[in-house]
């Protein structure tokens, strides 16, 4: 993980580049998109639990960049991601979302100041993030019994080899849980995850979703 002294470095820059951020604005797309249909990922199923990290200090950025603890996804990987955490009860745990749709100025934040040989972590801003669509999103696994998060082989956010989905660190309690999530959102083609990040699973029909720039608070979730 980054030393505390770059978090540091990190939580002056933010300040400063916030106001940067607003003044630029997500790529274009080149085609026709479908209508957006964000919807809040509790609102349809409350036993997922949210952990997002991001409304925290508890993140590389080392500060908060979200003014609230809130998840949304397209309707339709909304959907697919409540499929994956009823079929992962069966087995006896449930989701955490770290993140879901994240507003464009944000994966612009990421990008400006994370090291050119930890870039592999993040989204480059003059494409867009899967995140920007609302079509990609941060996972982890609790148990129902307990209702504790379960420890992974690497830490969510984590820039380095233990993130990697073919790491062959970490117990085989750790390993079995990663794979046991990735069973669980592959299973029916509707999400692959990222191989560099064990935690980031893309939603299959990303590319017709445009990249978005509104705050949480002015999506409008339009009824069934």
């Amino acid at each position: 993980m980054m030393s505390s002294i770059f978090k540091f470095s990190l939580s002056l820059f933010l300040c400063v580049h916030l106001t940067v951020s607003a003044q630029d604005s997500p790529p274009k797309s080149q085609g026709p998109t479908r209508r957006s249909d964000l919807v809040e990922l509790v609102k349809l199923d409350p036993s997922i639990k949210l952990d997002i990290r991001y409304a925290t200090a508890n993140n590389f950025v080392g500060k908060p960049v979200y003014p609230e603890a809130r998840a949304f996804l397209q309707r339709p990987a909304a959907m697919a991601l409540i499929e994956a955490h009823r079929w992962l009860k069966t087995q006896g745990y449930g989701i955490v979302i770290h993140d879901a749709y994240r507003p464009w100025a944000i994966t612009k934040i990421f990008w400006d100041i994370t090291p050119a040989d930890k870039k592999m972590f993040v989204a480059d801003p003059a494409v867009g993030s899967k995140h920007n669509r609302g079509c990609a999103v941060d996972i982890s696994l609790y148990e129902l019994a307990s209702g504790k998060i379960v420890s992974m082989p690497g830490d969510y956010d984590e820039m380095s080899e233990r993130s990697f989905v073919t790491y062959t660190g970490g117990t085989e309690q750790q390993r079995k849980l990663r794979d046991l999530l990735r069973q669980a959102m592959e299973r029916k083609g509707d999400f692959f995850v990222y191989p560099e990040e064990w935690w980031h699973y893309d939603y299959k029909d990303s590319k017709h979703y445009a990249v978005q720039n509104i705050p949480f608070s002015a999506i409008k979730t339009r009824p069934r």
